[in-house]
């Protein structure tokens, strides 16, 4: 397609959006299983910093969507493909995919488990940037089906305390992700939140590996900052954002 098409029919779609009510978009999307918990905690204050900087929002919990990774169709890659950066597979995530393409602003969030996001996240990560990613470079870039730097930003939570990220090698394992989304959509950034509470009764569960009383004095001393720093990152980059349009 070429590019004035692709921007004629982005232009398209973003005038029939309702939704968006001539404000930025910002998405936000829930990799954890729980709702309630910490991911889901830090992804609502960043939502709710987008908010204050006068974007229209909206959370997907993605645990409450049946959908596949990548099936490698490669629909996507086609020439003269008409995909328009939206993943060929028609499913249940499909119309948020749709939305997302019209986004001014993406945050994934994510648990980290057995040192890597879930894997409901990679899934939606796949389906979220493969399509945007183009196979043609020029300048030893590719080809990217966007028409504006989309803004982005992991979200991480983790059980681990933060000296021993080093320890796991999580800052190489986890910012990978970070610089697919940078690589895709322009620009991305990561938020940690280590040594979460984990559990609401530490007392049902059999380990020794943590103290359940010191686990819960720095939930009560560092979470409440993780999450400031969630909504600050939230009212960033729909500030970023506005530089872009």
């Amino acid at each position: 397609m070429k590019r004035s098409d692709f921007n004629k029919t982005i232009q398209h779609m973003k005038e029939k959006a309702k939704m968006i009510d001539n404000k930025l978009f910002a998405m936000f999307f829930n990799a954890s299983p729980r709702k309630g918990w910490n991911t889901h905690k830090m992804l609502e204050a960043a939502k709710a910093g987008a908010e204050e900087a006068g974007a229209t929002t909206e959370l997907v919990n993605l645990y409450d969507i049946k959908f596949p990774g990548c099936k490698s169709c490669f629909a996507c890659k086609l020439m003269n493909a008409k995909t328009n950066g939206v993943c060929a597979i028609r499913d249940d995530l499909r119309p948020i995919l749709e939305r997302a393409r019209l986004a001014d602003v993406l945050v994934l969030g994510s648990p980290i488990y057995f040192s890597y996001p879930t894997g409901v996240y990679r899934a939606f990560l796949e389906r979220l940037a493969f399509p945007v990613y183009s196979y043609r470079y020029e300048d030893d870039k590719p080809c990217v089906c966007r028409d504006k730097v989309i803004e982005t930003a992991n979200i991480f939570t983790m059980n681990c305390p933060k000296d021993w990220m080093e320890k796991f090698n999580y800052p190489a394992l986890l910012e990978s992700n970070t610089q697919t989304l940078e690589t895709v959509f322009g620009a991305s950034e990561t938020l940690y939140s280590c040594d979460t509470y984990q559990f609401a009764d530490y007392s049902r569960y059999d380990m020794n590996l943590f103290d359940e009383a010191a686990k819960r004095a720095h939930r009560d001393a560092q979470f409440p900052i993780d999450l400031a720093n969630a909504r600050a990152l939230g009212k960033r980059l729909v500030e970023k954002a506005m530089t872009h349009i």
